[in-house]
């Protein structure tokens, strides 16, 4: 009798099934490296959305959605003869043995912060075997831009390149905002584009200075943005009114209501 194949082979098999030209989805055959990368990167962000919710029943179906593509990425390099999915997982494998030598190596223990310099130090001397000789050469660019910005003033603080003081970053914040102000009423559209962004990578900045994550910060103010709002509608649904047949007076009153009742949570 023939072992059935583990839950991890027979998602290869799958997947190899649903690439197989003959046969096949041709949905799933048409596609490349390019155009499945916008579905990895919204899975990652479902698998911290089930996160934030504390969904852990949703969180187990969102990872495997990420971990299929992971397998999907990983089958069609296979077919182009780059790698497989095994090179992957040994590749990772490791390296966190190689990142981490005070665990599988005998090295001394190490604090979370020891291990945190130390990670920096093997990942600055493997950018320097790939050539990336730059401090930010390996941050990558398709992460999210606060979430980037945020890493990028991190790899140059680690060089001395930061302000001192995070009432530093506040004067410079409320800089930002003088110089985007000015644009604004020149009206000249471009530049304040141009200073908008600027403010939005000091806020990265005063981010990272207050370790605070600013994608989840921005997360918590989005549900907390819809949370008040629904109550407006509700409200005004008691009525039988949506938000288009009421004033912004009354919805401004009930929007008070609701931050009033966050402040008593």
């Amino acid at each position: 009798m023939t072992d059935a194949p583990s839950p991890m082979q027979r998602l290869l098999d799958v997947m190899a099934r649903l690439r197989d030209p003959v046969g096949g989805c041709p949905w799933d055959v048409e596609q490349t490296f390019a155009s499945i990368a916008p579905y990895t990167v919204e899975e990652a962000y479902e698998v911290a959305d089930a996160i934030e919710r504390n969904d852990l029943k949703e969180l187990k179906v969102e990872l495997g959605d990420l971990l299929f593509q992971v397998v999907f990425h990983s089958r069609m390099a296979e077919e182009q003869g780059l790698f497989r999915f095994d090179d992957v997982a040994e590749a990772m494998a490791e390296k966190l043995i190689r990142r981490h030598p005070h665990v599988f190596g005998g090295g001394d223990s190490r604090t979370a912060d020891e291990q945190t310099i130390a990670w920096e130090t093997q990942k600055a001397a493997e950018r320097k075997a790939k050539q990336q000789h730059g401090v930010l050469d390996d941050v990558p660019v398709g992460l999210p831009a606060l979430t980037r910005a945020m890493k990028l003033t991190k790899r140059a603080a680690r060089v001395g390149f930061d302000w001192p003081t995070t009432a530093e970053v506040l004067e410079k914040l409320r800089e930002e905002i003088a110089e985007l102000e000015a644009e604004i009423e020149a009206g000249d559209m471009a530049k304040a584009r141009e200073e908008l962004g600027d403010f939005l990578f000091v806020v990265a900045n005063l981010a990272r200075k207050l370790d605070v994550e600013p994608e989840d910060a921005l997360r918590a103010a989005n549900a907390k943005f819809v949370r008040r709002f629904h109550h407006i509608e509700a409200r005004l649904a008691e009525t039988g009114r949506s938000p288009e047949q009421s004033s912004l007076e009354e919805m401004d009153g009930f929007w008070n209501e609701a931050r009033a009742a966050d402040k008593t949570r």
